[in-house]
C-alpha cells in the first residue's frame, strides 16, 4: 500500500515559517536579555561588595605561592620526599580528626532525630492547623538561617572550649535543615496509605508509622548520609572558634607558620572526606536502588 504526503504550497508554508523565525527570534532576546541582566546583577554586586578584580588578579600569585610554600618542609625538600618528617603528629592528630569524626556523627544523629519530629509538623497533608505549621517552619528556619559557626562562637562561650559546642552547633543546624527536606518529601506522599489507616480508626501517630514512614524512610537515610558529609567538612572549621577537633590543630599551624603541617593537615581531611564522600555515595545509591524495586 502506497501512502502519498501531502506537501503544503509555498504560500500556506511562509507564514508558517515566519512565525517560526519570530518564536526563535523572541526566544534568544529573552536569552539574551535574561545574560544581559545577570552580568550586570553581578557586576553591581562586586562593586557593592567593594570587590577589586585589579587586587584578585596583582595577588593571584601570591595563592600558588602559599600552596608552594607548604609543600615543602623546613629543609627546603619537598614534603612528599619525606614522610616520616612530614608527618611527625600523624598520632596526634588522627586522635583529633577522630574527635572531628564523632562531633559530626553526634551533630548529625541528634539533628535527624530532632528533624524527624518536626517535620510533620511541618507538613500541609498531615496537619490542619496553619499556626502549627507555621511555627514548626519558622523554628526549622530558624535552625538553619543561622550558621552553624556563630552557633559555635555561642555555645564556646557558654560551655567553654572543647568538642560540646560543635556537636550542638551541628546539631541545631542540621535539625534545620534535615526539617525542611524531610517535609518537603513527606508533602510528596501518596496520601490513600494515611486515608486507610485513618479510616480504620487509627491515631494521627499511627497514620505516620503505617501510612507515612514506610514510604519515606529511604529518602530520609539518604539525606540524614549526605547531611554527615557535610557536618564533616563543617566540623573541621567549628574547630577555628575552639569548637574541638582537627581544626583547632590547623589553625595552630596557620597562624604560627607551620608550613608542612599545614599540608599535612589539609591532605589528611581531604583523604578522609573523600573517603567518606565515597562510602556514603555508594550507601545512598543502594538506598535509591532498594526504594526503586518498591516501587
Amino acid at each position: 500500500m502506497i501512502h502519498t504526503i501531502a506537501i503544503p504550497p509555498d504560500a500556506q508554508m511562509a507564514p508558517l515559517m515566519r512565525g517560526y523565525a519570530a518564536s526563535v527570534s523572541a526566544r534568544r532576546r529573552q536569552m539574551l536579555l535574561g545574560a544581559a541582566i545577570a552580568i550586570l546583577a553581578f557586576l553591581l554586586a562586586c562593586i557593592g561588595a567593594e570587590v577589586d578584580p585589579d587586587k584578585f588578579w596583582a595577588n593571584l600569585g601570591n595563592f600558588g605561592g602559599y600552596f608552594y610554600r607548604i609543600s615543602k618542609l623546613d629543609t627546603g625538600s619537598f614534603a612528599w620526599t619525606d614522610p616520616v618528617e612530614w608527618y611527625w603528629g600523624l598520632g596526634r592528630w588522627l586522635r583529633l580528626l577522630g574527635e572531628t569524626l564523632l562531633m559530626a556523627y553526634l551533630g548529625t544523629a541528634t539533628g535527624f532525630v530532632g528533624g524527624f519530629l518536626a517535620c510533620f509538623l511541618c507538613s500541609r497533608n498531615l496537619v490542619a492547623r496553619a499556626w502549627v505549621r507555621f511555627t514548626a517552619r519558622r523554628m526549622l528556619e530558624f535552625c538553619r538561617t543561622v550558621p552553624d559557626i556563630v552557633f559555635a562562637q555561642i555555645f564556646v562561650i557558654a560551655f567553654g572550649l572543647g568538642p560540646l559546642p560543635g556537636v550542638l552547633a551541628i546539631a541545631i543546624h542540621t535539625t534545620g535543615a534535615l526539617g525542611k527536606l524531610f517535609s518537603e518529601v513527606v508533602e510528596s506522599i501518596d496520601m490513600k496509605p494515611v486515608e486507610g489507616v485513618a479510616a480504620s480508626g487509627g491515631t494521627w501517630v499511627e497514620q505516620i508509622r503505617f501510612g507515612v514512614l514506610p514510604q519515606v524512610l529511604s529518602n530520609f537515610a539518604s539525606y540524614g548520609i549526605l547531611r554527615f558529609e557535610v557536618n564533616v567538612r563543617g566540623a573541621t572549621v567549628l574547630g577555628f572558634v575552639g569548637a574541638g577537633g582537627i581544626g583547632e590543630e590547623l589553625l595552630l599551624a596557620i597562624r604560627k607558620f607551620f608550613y608542612s603541617d599545614v599540608s599535612a593537615i589539609l591532605l589528611l581531611v581531604a583523604i578522609c572526606v573523600m573517603v567518606i564522600d565515597l562510602a556514603s555515595e555508594h550507601i545512598r545509591h543502594r538506598l535509591l536502588t532498594i526504594e526503586g524495586g518498591k516501587t
